[in-house]
């Protein structure tokens, strides 16, 4: 795997996300991944973030460039989700993957038994 841009989760989401991670089964791969994530972010409050950072709940567009395909989709918590909208759990390979990345930012991301993602961040709307 190539070097990991520097990334940024809000404080926040940090304490949301650690909770979270502490009531899963151990084992779990993608907790792993993301528990992962989460011990190499700068944390900041919503002053601070860098402009372009994907948190919780932004809308991401961005592009696989491992298959050529774009995605736009809403970086969620694990829940059932009933709206239409496309959505990612940030337990999902994609959404551990782009947690805290910014406009620009690459990461290639390891996917047990699968192909490598190779993923660009495009845009990124914070909900209001």
């Amino acid at each position: 795997m190539s070097e990991r841009p520097a990334i940024y989760v809000l404080d926040q989401d940090f304490d949301r996300l650690s909770a979270m991670l502490e009531k899963q089964p151990h084992g779990s791969e993608a907790a792993e991944a993301l528990a992962f994530e989460l011990d190499r972010a700068t944390l900041v409050d919503a002053g601070n973030l860098p402009s372009g950072t994907v948190t919780m709940n932004s809308l991401v567009h961005f592009k696989n460039e491992s298959n050529g395909a774009d995605y736009t989709m809403r970086l969620v918590y694990p829940s059932p989700r009933e709206s239409g909208e496309e959505c990612v759990s940030v337990l999902a390979p994609a959404g551990a993957a782009l947690l805290g990345l910014r406009v620009g930012d690459r990461i290639d991301w390891s996917v047990a038994g699968k192909n490598q993602l190779r993923l660009k961040i495009i845009h990124v709307t914070h909900a209001d």
